[in-house]
Parts: C-alpha cells; sequence; structure tokens
C-alpha cells in the first residue's frame, strides 16, 4: 500500500498510518456533507429565491452565536475529547430534523431551518477537521501531505451525492438524514485512530510533530478570544479578507446558479438532481487534481501561487459568464472553481494556518471560517441584490465587476505566500 501511495504522495517514514486515518476521516466527513448540500440548496429556493439573501444572514446570526461555544469547548477539552463531542452534537442535530421532516411539521419553515443549519454544520465540521490537521502536521508537511489528504474529501464528495441522487425518490429526503449521521459517527471512529497513529508517528519520525504532550492539552482562555487574536494579526486578517473575497466571488456566482436553476426547474426533486449533478463532478474534479498534481503543485510554486490559482479563474470564468449566462456554463464555472478550490487553492489555505499558535489554531481559525466567511455571505448576498434589483445591474456587469475585484484578490493571495514563507522559517509557534 505504502508502494502505491508513493506514486501519488511524498509520504515519509513514520507518516504513512496517520495518513490514512487523515484520509478516511475527511472521506466520511465530506460524504456527510455532500450527501446533504443538494438537499440544502433545494430547500434553500423552497420559498423562493427572493428569501436567499435573508436566509444567508440567518446564517450569520446563527454563526455569532455558535462559534464562541465551540471556542469555549475548545478551551476546555483536550483534542481528542473535544472533536467527537462537536461531532456527536451534530449527529443528535440530525435525528431533531429527522424527526420534524418525518412529522410533516411546517415544512417550508425547516426546510428554511435546515439550510441555516447545514451552513453551520459545513463550517464546524471543516474547519474543525482542518484545526485538528494544522496542529498534526507542520508547514512542511502541509505541502506534501494536505493534497493526498484532501483526495479523501473528494472522494467522499463524490460519493455523497451519488447517494442523494439515487436514494432520495426512493428513502425520501427525511431518511438521508439517517445515513449521514452514520457517515458522521465513522468520521469521529477515524479521529479517534488518528490520534493513536500520531503517538505513533512521532516515535518514528521526529519530524512529526503531532502527538506531543502540549498538543494534547486543552488550549485554555475565553469564549471570544478569537475575536481579538484575528485584529491582533494582519497575517491573521490577511486571511479574513482573503475568505471575504471569496465569499463575494462565490456569492455573485451562487446567485447566479440559482436564478437559473431555478428557471430550468420547477420541482424540489429536480433541482437536487441538478445540484448533485454538478456537486458530483465537482468531486471527480477534485480527486483528479489531488491525487495527481496537489502534492507537487504547491511544493513547486509555493502556498501563495497556489493560492492566487483560485482568483484567476474566477476572473477567467466570470469572463466567459459575462457573454454567456446559460445553464451548461453557469454549471462548467460551478465545477470548475470549487474543483480548483477543494483541489488545491483551499488546500493552501489551509497550509496558512500550520505556522501559527496553537490558539489560533483553535480559535481565530473558528472566526475566519464561521463568523467571517458567513458574515461576508450575509453583506454579499445584499450585494448581489443591490445591484441586480436596485441598480438592475445585468449579468454582464455584474460580472464585470467581480472580475476586477478578483484580481485584487489575486494579490492578496500572492501577500499571503510571501509572509506564511517568513513565518515557516521560524521555529513553531506555542
Amino acid at each position: 500500500m505504502e508502494a502505491a501511495i508513493r506514486k501519488f504522495v511524498n509520504v515519509r517514514p513514520g507518516e504513512l498510518r496517520a495518513l490514512l486515518w487523515s484520509f478516511g476521516y475527511f472521506f466520511f466527513l465530506l460524504s456527510t456533507y455532500y450527501m446533504l448540500l443538494p438537499l440544502r440548496d433545494a430547500m434553500g429556493i423552497e420559498g423562493g429565491t427572493r428569501d436567499l439573501p435573508w436566509l444567508f444572514l440567518a446564517t450569520l446570526v446563527a454563526t455569532l452565536i455558535t462559534a464562541p461555544l465551540q471556542a469555549a469547548v475548545a478551551a476546555w477539552l483536550p483534542r481528542s475529547r473535544f472533536v467527537p463531542v462537536i461531532y456527536l452534537f451534530l449527529v443528535a442535530n440530525m435525528l431533531v430534523f429527522w424527526l420534524l421532516m418525518r412529522a410533516g411539521v411546517s415544512p417550508v419553515g425547516v426546510a428554511r431551518a435546515f439550510f441555516v443549519w447545514i451552513t453551520v454544520f459545513s463550517v464546524f465540521t471543516v474547519s474543525v477537521f482542518w484545526s485538528f490537521m494544522a496542529d498534526l502536521y507542520s508547514s512542511e508537511q502541509s505541502k506534501r501531505l494536505f493534497g493526498f489528504i484532501g483526495a479523501g474529501g473528494s472522494v467522499g464528495s463524490i460519493l455523497g451525492p451519488q447517494i442523494t441522487q439515487h436514494l432520495v425518490g426512493h428513502i425520501g429526503v427525511a431518511n438521508l438524514l439517517l445515513i449521514a449521521g452514520t457517515l458522521l459517527v465513522a468520521a469521529v471512529v477515524c479521529a479517534n485512530r488518528l490520534e493513536n497513529a500520531a503517538v505513533a508517528a512521532q516515535a518514528a519520525n521526529p519530524d512529526f510533530q503531532a502527538a506531543s504532550a502540549g498538543r494534547q492539552k486543552a488550549v485554555g482562555g475565553g469564549l471570544f478570544d478569537g475575536f481579538s487574536l484575528l485584529f491582533k494579526s494582519s497575517y491573521l486578517g490577511g486571511i479574513g479578507l482573503w475568505v471575504f473575497l471569496l465569499s463575494f466571488a462565490g456569492t455573485m456566482l451562487y446567485f447566479v446558479q440559482a436564478e437559473v436553476v431555478a428557471s430550468a426547474a420547477t420541482d424540489t426533486a429536480t433541482r437536487t438532481r441538478i445540484f448533485a449533478m454538478i456537486a458530483t463532478w465537482v468531486g471527480i474534479l477534485s480527486l483528479a487534481i489531488q491525487l495527481t498534481a496537489t502534492g507537487r503543485i504547491i511544493p513547486a510554486i509555493g502556498v501563495g501561487r497556489a493560492a492566487a490559482l483560485l482568483p484567476l479563474v474566477f476572473v477567467i470564468g466570470f469572463a466567459v459568464l459575462a457573454l454567456s449566462p446559460v445553464l451548461l456554463v453557469v454549471a462548467g464555472f460551478q465545477a470548475v472553481q470549487r474543483a480548483t478550490n477543494f483541489g488545491i487553492a483551499n488546500l493552501a489555505r489551509e497550509s496558512l494556518w500550520t505556522v501559527v499558535s496553537r490558539e489560533e489554531k483553535f480559535k481565530a481559525k473558528n472566526i475566519v471560517d464561521g463568523t467571517v466567511f458567513r458574515g461576508a455571505d450575509a453583506i454579499n448576498a445584499q450585494v448581489f441584490s443591490l445591484f441586480s434589483r436596485v441598480l438592475s445591474l445585468s449579468v454582464p456587469v455584474i460580472a464585470g465587476i467581480s472580475a476586477v475585484i478578483a484580481v485584487g484578490w489575486l494579490l492578496l493571495s500572492l501577500w499571503l505566500g510571501r509572509s506564511q514563507e517568513k513565518r515557516a522559517a521560524r521555529p513553531p509557534a506555542a
């Protein structure tokens, strides 16, 4: 197995077992999320596309409430207990939604609540995962190994929508939550085994800095420390701005997609299948990139240039969309940008966190991935509403504005990359 994996990734002695459990952990995690993502997108337009900006605002409020709670759990519990507590709480949430859907309680209201919940769910699960990875692997290891770990998520992102696409017509929407909950429990099992593998990895490879005694302790501190950490550091502020600009570009594309899909299909099941098809192609493209290119691209060109590939895709994609705003173009653009994000740029962004302190990883990262991202979503949703409904700007004009902003995003990526390399050359943060 190690010989086969070496064809795709530069794995070194002592790393393989932890690498495989990391792969499995992310596989089950994104299988769960991508099972539910088509359902979220379909439910998001259940009450009409005009409600979407307000759902984004509700998501921001929910994130503002829950982000400090996650920081509190990280402060009080060691990593080996913190991760299972967060995920099993979310499994309990799924059971509540299953009961509400089976009972037929306020379908539109439950659909809106589920839209908000699954967005918060994605923040918690993925942010906790990458905080864990940044705590386990060094900056140098992240460039070599995060591509293969990300491939586990891509396999899950392929399987998840396929489960939804093929089972939703047979078992119904509500029962999909039971399958998703089972997959999330499997992710918890992988996370626990990863803790054990990390201990063995350090013994076999001194460069593997995963399981030192300090990393098994609770982070400590208060509920709102993440906010102050974010504002004290220009580096963390730059990551926050990067995420804001990612949200801007993604939100502009998302609302155009929602309008086009709403016009092309009138029932929830058909819309769910369309979104599942897009998610499937994203997974296939991401997996191909991660297995064949990511582990070579990021070490070769650096974290900054790798992160800059995503805004470059948005510049080109918005230019094409300005010329032809139809379903095929929107679906293709969405698939390519998300594949570039998950296949390269997101992994480069996660590498940025390997050179900060543990407190910043488990507190400030949560704020960036949650509050900043969802706050940006809420703001940018209103910006799109201003563009399209108040100013009556056409899709080509909105695409042109977005392309110009993406150029600034590209330059920010390069600056962050240079800063990351400087920090990586220093002794590891405590």
